[in-house]
């Protein structure tokens, strides 16, 4: 074995696999700022030669690890690693804190409440709590932890898209494909860009049958302790049989919504500036 194959820190035993420890590497190279890498950055971070990087990164792209772009040649974690990732939130303290508020909004309203984060122009829920109320409008969508929809069109997307820096805002949006997924969907990116303008002002998105039929649904941010936006949580009515208007259900549902949204946001540290 090469110095180069060498584990770092420590002399191989019997029972450590140094292909496992290279690959898992190889993933911990990508970080908040440094989510696209290339061949040669992944070797710096892996501590490894290119050519040996290449057939790991080969691998883990086959397995759904990794993904390449095909425009740049370079990689960022694919939907195995993602999903790998939020498996675990449960035990994170993100869901420690938002689980109870959740099903007591669920309670509250009578609706199905959802939390999710965004992963590149996708959201993925880590949290979902049915009332134990059987209501007329209950949200009737089979969706689940670990679930992906697109950002784009739905609340909890736009709650999140709305405050990202222009930057990564344009190149998520690049990385779009704005299909008509309801009667109401939003295709043009100039408007989608009004829409996340709108959500900023008021701090509420709202998703009026844009991903279904039928569907609509109000979302809002939560913020860490650093004042960063970092997941989105929403309330889903389904309107079909007993339709309602997008006016009736943000006066009844609006007020619950930020109520929790904030409580949230305390509980991990948040701060509103005085």
């Amino acid at each position: 074995m090469t110095d180069e194959e060498q584990p770092r820190g420590r002399a191989p035993s019997a029972t450590h696999s140094v292909s496992l420890e290279r690959g898992l590497r190889i993933l911990s190279a990508f970080t908040g700022d440094r989510s696209v890498l290339g061949i040669a950055d992944l070797a710096r971070a892996a501590g490894l030669n290119k050519s040996t990087t290449h057939r790991y990164v080969a691998t883990l792209t086959a397995l759904e690890f990794l993904e390449q772009d095909p425009e740049t040649r370079k990689y960022s974690l694919g939907p195995r690693a993602v999903d790998l990732g939020f498996a675990a939130i449960d035990s994170m303290e993100l869901t420690r804190v938002t689980g109870p508020l959740l099903q007591a909004l669920a309670a509250e309203t009578g609706f199905t409440v959802s939390m999710a984060v965004c992963d590149g122009p996708d959201i993925v829920y880590v949290d979902r709590r049915r009332s134990g109320r059987r209501s007329a409008l209950a949200m009737d969508l089979n969706l689940h932890v670990g679930s992906r929809l697109p950002a784009y069109c739905t609340s909890m997307g736009k709650a999140l898209l709305a405050y990202k820096d222009p930057a990564a805002l344009r190149q998520i949006l690049d990385h779009t494909d704005m299909a008509r997924r309801g009667p109401k969907t939003i295709t043009n990116r100039e408007q989608l860009l009004a829409a996340l303008a709108r959500v900023r002002q008021s701090g509420v998105a709202v998703n009026d049958e844009e991903l279904a039929p039928g569907l609509r649904s109000l979302a809002a941010p939560v913020r860490d302790r650093s004042g960063g936006v970092v997941a989105a949580i929403n309330i889903a009515v389904y309107l079909t049989p007993a339709p309602a208007t997008v006016e009736a259900l943000s006066g009844r549902l609006e007020g619950p919504l930020r109520r929790t949204a904030a409580e949230i946001s305390r509980r991990l540290g948040y701060r509103p500036p005085a």
